[in-house]
Protein backbone atom coordinates (compact mmCIF):
# COMPACT_ATOMS: atom_id res chain seq x y z
CA UNK A 1 0.00 0.00 0.00
CA UNK A 2 2.94 2.13 0.88
CA UNK A 3 4.77 1.53 -2.36
CA UNK A 4 1.00 2.43 -4.48
CA UNK A 5 0.74 5.71 -2.34
CA UNK A 6 4.56 6.86 -3.04
CA UNK A 7 4.28 5.71 -6.98
CA UNK A 8 1.21 7.76 -6.96
CA UNK A 9 2.64 10.72 -5.22
CA UNK A 10 5.47 10.68 -8.34
CA UNK A 11 2.92 10.36 -10.87
CA UNK A 12 1.30 13.42 -9.78
CA UNK A 13 4.49 15.39 -8.84
CA UNK A 14 5.37 14.51 -12.75
CA UNK A 15 2.13 15.37 -14.06
CA UNK A 16 2.38 18.62 -12.10
CA UNK A 17 6.02 19.90 -13.14
CA UNK A 18 5.06 18.99 -17.27
CA UNK A 19 2.14 21.35 -16.92
CA UNK A 20 4.12 23.96 -15.61
CA UNK A 21 6.32 23.78 -19.17
CA UNK A 22 2.51 24.37 -21.04
CA UNK A 23 2.37 27.75 -22.59
CA UNK A 24 -0.65 30.38 -20.88
CA UNK A 25 -3.61 29.14 -23.53
CA UNK A 26 -3.11 25.51 -21.85
CA UNK A 27 -1.84 24.26 -25.36
CA UNK A 28 0.67 21.84 -23.57
CA UNK A 29 3.49 22.60 -25.51
CA UNK A 30 6.95 22.79 -23.63
CA UNK A 31 8.36 26.50 -24.03
CA UNK A 32 5.62 27.72 -26.35
CA UNK A 33 4.74 30.95 -24.04
CA UNK A 34 8.51 31.99 -23.63
CA UNK A 35 9.31 30.90 -27.36
CA UNK A 36 6.49 33.36 -28.47
CA UNK A 37 7.21 36.08 -26.20
CA UNK A 38 11.02 36.25 -27.22
CA UNK A 39 10.35 35.83 -31.39
CA UNK A 40 7.99 38.49 -30.61
CA UNK A 41 10.42 40.68 -29.02
CA UNK A 42 13.12 40.12 -31.61
CA UNK A 43 10.94 40.91 -34.22
CA UNK A 44 10.07 44.04 -32.51
CA UNK A 45 13.55 44.53 -31.78
CA UNK A 46 15.06 43.85 -34.46
CA UNK A 47 18.61 43.89 -34.39
CA UNK A 48 18.93 47.06 -31.91
CA UNK A 49 22.63 46.74 -31.08
CA UNK A 50 21.35 47.74 -27.33
CA UNK A 51 21.53 43.92 -26.31
CA UNK A 52 25.77 44.00 -27.18
CA UNK A 53 26.11 48.08 -26.46
CA UNK A 54 27.07 48.49 -29.56
CA UNK A 55 24.61 51.09 -31.67
CA UNK A 56 25.01 50.58 -35.46
CA UNK A 57 23.71 53.39 -37.24
CA UNK A 58 23.90 54.25 -41.64
CA UNK A 59 24.28 57.21 -43.26
CA UNK A 60 26.03 58.07 -46.81
CA UNK A 61 29.20 59.96 -45.32
CA UNK A 62 28.56 62.43 -48.12
CA UNK A 63 25.69 64.59 -46.99
CA UNK A 64 27.37 67.29 -45.53
CA UNK A 65 26.75 68.96 -43.30
CA UNK A 66 24.79 66.29 -42.33
CA UNK A 67 27.40 63.78 -42.86
CA UNK A 68 30.65 63.06 -44.89
CA UNK A 69 34.09 61.53 -45.04
CA UNK A 70 37.61 62.56 -43.83
CA UNK A 71 40.47 61.03 -43.80
CA UNK A 72 41.22 60.91 -40.37
CA UNK A 73 39.63 61.52 -36.34
CA UNK A 74 40.24 64.86 -36.46
CA UNK A 75 37.23 67.06 -34.82
CA UNK A 76 35.88 63.98 -33.23
CA UNK A 77 35.31 61.87 -36.64
CA UNK A 78 34.48 58.14 -35.83
CA UNK A 79 35.73 55.33 -37.88
CA UNK A 80 33.47 53.94 -41.22
CA UNK A 81 32.95 50.57 -40.47
CA UNK A 82 35.36 48.44 -43.14
CA UNK A 83 37.45 51.40 -44.40
CA UNK A 84 40.39 53.43 -42.99
CA UNK A 85 38.28 56.54 -43.10
CA UNK A 86 36.25 58.22 -40.87
CA UNK A 87 32.78 60.12 -40.67
CA UNK A 88 31.97 63.20 -39.39
CA UNK A 89 29.08 65.77 -39.34
CA UNK A 90 25.87 66.82 -37.38
CA UNK A 91 24.61 63.29 -37.80
CA UNK A 92 27.59 62.22 -36.48
CA UNK A 93 27.83 64.22 -33.72
CA UNK A 94 23.85 63.94 -32.62
CA UNK A 95 24.65 59.78 -32.61
CA UNK A 96 27.73 60.28 -30.25
CA UNK A 97 25.20 62.06 -27.90
CA UNK A 98 22.97 59.50 -28.43
CA UNK A 99 25.65 56.44 -27.50
CA UNK A 100 27.06 58.79 -24.86
CA UNK A 101 23.93 59.26 -23.24
CA UNK A 102 22.76 55.47 -23.44
CA UNK A 103 26.33 53.57 -22.15
CA UNK A 104 26.50 52.59 -26.33
CA UNK A 105 29.80 51.80 -27.99
CA UNK A 106 28.89 53.79 -31.65
CA UNK A 107 29.51 51.66 -35.46
CA UNK A 108 28.94 53.87 -38.33
CA UNK A 109 28.47 51.83 -41.93
CA UNK A 110 28.69 54.05 -45.18
CA UNK A 111 25.83 52.96 -47.54
CA UNK A 112 24.20 55.10 -50.06
CA UNK A 113 20.52 56.71 -49.61
CA UNK A 114 18.49 53.95 -51.49
CA UNK A 115 19.69 51.32 -49.55
CA UNK A 116 19.28 53.17 -46.51
CA UNK A 117 15.37 52.20 -45.49
CA UNK A 118 15.84 49.36 -46.48
CA UNK A 119 19.20 48.29 -44.83
CA UNK A 120 17.14 49.12 -41.15
CA UNK A 121 14.19 47.21 -42.33
CA UNK A 122 15.80 44.01 -42.67
CA UNK A 123 18.54 44.79 -39.63
CA UNK A 124 21.46 44.93 -41.42
CA UNK A 125 21.97 47.87 -38.96
CA UNK A 126 19.95 49.61 -35.89
CA UNK A 127 18.82 53.02 -37.40
CA UNK A 128 19.28 55.68 -39.75
CA UNK A 129 20.85 59.32 -38.58
CA UNK A 130 21.17 60.70 -42.36
CA UNK A 131 18.85 63.65 -42.67
CA UNK A 132 15.91 61.70 -43.27
CA UNK A 133 12.35 63.75 -43.63
CA UNK A 134 9.74 61.74 -41.32
CA UNK A 135 7.49 61.93 -44.34
CA UNK A 136 3.87 60.01 -44.05
CA UNK A 137 5.21 57.27 -46.75
CA UNK A 138 8.45 56.89 -44.68
CA UNK A 139 6.76 56.22 -41.60
CA UNK A 140 4.74 53.66 -43.35
CA UNK A 141 8.07 51.69 -43.56
CA UNK A 142 10.15 52.66 -40.49
CA UNK A 143 9.49 54.20 -36.86
CA UNK A 144 11.09 57.51 -36.25
CA UNK A 145 12.79 58.80 -33.11
CA UNK A 146 12.87 62.54 -32.88
CA UNK A 147 12.73 65.29 -34.93
CA UNK A 148 16.35 65.74 -34.50
CA UNK A 149 16.53 68.98 -36.20
CA UNK A 150 14.16 71.10 -38.33
CA UNK A 151 14.88 72.08 -41.27
CA UNK A 152 12.92 74.27 -44.08
CA UNK A 153 13.25 74.11 -48.05
CA UNK A 154 14.92 76.30 -49.97
CA UNK A 155 16.90 76.70 -53.44
CA UNK A 156 20.28 77.63 -54.13
CA UNK A 157 21.57 79.17 -57.37
CA UNK A 158 24.79 80.89 -58.14
CA UNK A 159 25.29 84.56 -57.00
CA UNK A 160 25.60 85.93 -60.53
CA UNK A 161 22.56 84.55 -61.88
CA UNK A 162 19.47 85.73 -63.12
CA UNK A 163 17.54 83.51 -60.27
CA UNK A 164 19.56 85.19 -57.72
CA UNK A 165 17.41 87.82 -57.10
CA UNK A 166 14.39 85.58 -56.84
CA UNK A 167 11.82 86.21 -53.98
CA UNK A 168 9.44 83.58 -54.36
CA UNK A 169 8.74 80.44 -56.29
CA UNK A 170 7.21 82.16 -59.72
CA UNK A 171 10.27 83.96 -60.22
CA UNK A 172 12.10 80.51 -61.05
CA UNK A 173 9.81 79.75 -63.80
CA UNK A 174 11.89 78.33 -66.92
CA UNK A 175 14.87 77.54 -64.71
CA UNK A 176 16.40 74.20 -65.06
CA UNK A 177 16.67 72.79 -61.84
CA UNK A 178 17.42 69.36 -59.86
CA UNK A 179 17.97 67.71 -56.37
CA UNK A 180 19.04 64.60 -54.91
CA UNK A 181 16.98 61.68 -55.97
CA UNK A 182 14.49 60.16 -53.81
CA UNK A 183 14.06 63.14 -51.83
CA UNK A 184 10.86 65.62 -51.06
CA UNK A 185 13.05 67.96 -53.08
CA UNK A 186 12.85 66.01 -55.88
CA UNK A 187 9.93 64.34 -55.93
CA UNK A 188 7.74 66.72 -53.86
CA UNK A 189 8.79 70.41 -53.94
CA UNK A 190 10.54 71.25 -57.52
CA UNK A 191 7.44 69.95 -59.25
CA UNK A 192 5.55 73.41 -57.47
CA UNK A 193 8.00 75.76 -59.69
CA UNK A 194 5.75 76.45 -62.38
CA UNK A 195 7.55 75.94 -66.39
CA UNK A 196 10.50 74.11 -64.25
CA UNK A 197 12.84 72.75 -66.54
CA UNK A 198 13.52 69.44 -64.12
CA UNK A 199 16.38 67.22 -65.10
CA UNK A 200 17.50 64.31 -63.92
CA UNK A 201 18.01 63.50 -60.23
CA UNK A 202 21.58 63.82 -58.70
CA UNK A 203 22.85 60.54 -57.07
CA UNK A 204 24.40 62.07 -54.31
CA UNK A 205 24.26 65.80 -52.84
CA UNK A 206 27.73 66.34 -53.55
CA UNK A 207 26.43 65.58 -57.32
CA UNK A 208 23.84 68.19 -57.09
CA UNK A 209 26.20 70.46 -55.90
CA UNK A 210 28.50 69.78 -58.49
CA UNK A 211 25.54 70.32 -61.39
CA UNK A 212 24.50 73.95 -59.87
CA UNK A 213 28.72 75.16 -59.59
CA UNK A 214 29.23 73.59 -63.26
CA UNK A 215 26.05 75.49 -64.67
CA UNK A 216 24.34 72.08 -65.60
CA UNK A 217 21.35 73.94 -63.52
CA UNK A 218 20.70 76.91 -62.60
CA UNK A 219 19.27 75.84 -59.38
CA UNK A 220 18.98 73.37 -57.17
CA UNK A 221 16.26 72.64 -54.11
CA UNK A 222 17.87 71.16 -51.02
CA UNK A 223 16.86 71.73 -46.86
CA UNK A 224 18.27 74.60 -45.08
CA UNK A 225 21.08 72.91 -43.56
CA UNK A 226 22.60 71.72 -46.57
CA UNK A 227 22.00 75.40 -48.16
CA UNK A 228 24.26 76.33 -45.97
CA UNK A 229 26.82 73.91 -45.94
CA UNK A 230 26.64 74.62 -49.59
CA UNK A 231 27.07 78.25 -49.35
CA UNK A 232 30.29 77.84 -46.86
CA UNK A 233 32.01 75.08 -49.72
CA UNK A 234 30.86 77.39 -52.75
CA UNK A 235 31.28 81.16 -51.43
CA UNK A 236 29.64 82.10 -55.13
CA UNK A 237 26.20 80.68 -54.06
CA UNK A 238 23.79 82.13 -52.71
CA UNK A 239 20.31 80.73 -50.87
CA UNK A 240 16.70 81.80 -51.89
CA UNK A 241 14.51 81.60 -48.27
CA UNK A 242 10.69 81.86 -49.69
CA UNK A 243 9.63 80.81 -46.53
CA UNK A 244 8.39 84.27 -45.50
CA UNK A 245 6.63 84.42 -49.06
CA UNK A 246 2.53 83.63 -49.92
CA UNK A 247 4.14 82.16 -53.09
CA UNK A 248 6.53 79.38 -51.28
CA UNK A 249 6.89 76.10 -51.11
CA UNK A 250 3.66 73.92 -49.76
CA UNK A 251 5.05 71.64 -47.16
CA UNK A 252 3.92 69.69 -44.05
CA UNK A 253 5.21 69.22 -41.20
CA UNK A 254 6.60 65.86 -42.19
CA UNK A 255 8.76 67.24 -44.73
CA UNK A 256 10.62 69.61 -42.52
CA UNK A 257 11.07 67.37 -39.50
CA UNK A 258 14.23 65.18 -39.85
CA UNK A 259 14.27 61.89 -37.86
CA UNK A 260 16.28 59.11 -36.89
CA UNK A 261 14.52 55.93 -38.83
CA UNK A 262 14.54 52.47 -37.36
CA UNK A 263 12.62 48.77 -37.75
CA UNK A 264 9.37 49.11 -37.41
CA UNK A 265 8.35 47.77 -33.48
CA UNK A 266 11.95 48.85 -32.27
CA UNK A 267 10.33 50.61 -28.83
CA UNK A 268 13.19 50.19 -26.93
CA UNK A 269 15.50 52.22 -29.20
CA UNK A 270 12.91 54.43 -30.30
CA UNK A 271 12.55 55.38 -26.72
CA UNK A 272 16.13 55.53 -25.73
CA UNK A 273 16.49 57.67 -28.27
CA UNK A 274 13.38 60.42 -27.94
CA UNK A 275 14.97 60.21 -24.29
CA UNK A 276 18.10 61.67 -25.35
CA UNK A 277 16.30 63.82 -27.82
CA UNK A 278 13.75 65.12 -25.33
CA UNK A 279 16.30 67.06 -22.89
CA UNK A 280 17.65 69.48 -26.00
CA UNK A 281 16.14 72.40 -27.78
CA UNK A 282 15.97 73.43 -31.00
CA UNK A 283 18.61 76.01 -29.80
CA UNK A 284 20.89 72.65 -28.93
CA UNK A 285 20.29 71.40 -32.53
CA UNK A 286 21.16 75.11 -34.55
CA UNK A 287 24.36 75.08 -32.81
CA UNK A 288 25.80 71.66 -32.84
CA UNK A 289 24.20 71.98 -36.74
CA UNK A 290 26.85 75.22 -36.41
CA UNK A 291 29.54 73.47 -35.14
CA UNK A 292 29.31 71.00 -37.98
CA UNK A 293 29.17 73.38 -40.98
CA UNK A 294 32.30 74.99 -39.56
CA UNK A 295 33.94 72.15 -39.50
CA UNK A 296 33.37 70.44 -42.96
CA UNK A 297 36.14 69.98 -45.22
CA UNK A 298 35.06 72.33 -47.74
CA UNK A 299 34.62 75.20 -45.26
CA UNK A 300 38.11 75.49 -44.77
CA UNK A 301 39.67 75.60 -47.90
Amino acid sequence: MKKKMIALLLMLALTASMGGCGSADGSGTSGTSETSEASDAAEGEGTSGVEDGVLTIAMECAYAPYNWTQTDDSNGAVPIKDSNEYANGYDVMMAKKICEANGWDLEIVRTDWDSLVPGVQTGIYDAVIAGQSMTEERMQQVDFAGPYFYASIVCVTKADSPYATATELSDLSGGTCTAQIATIWYDSMLPQIKDAKIQTAAETAPAMLTALETGVVDYICTDMPTAMGAVAAYPDMVILDFSDSDDGFQVDEGEVNIGISMRKGNTELKEAIDGVLADMTEDDFTEIMNEAIAVQPLSEE
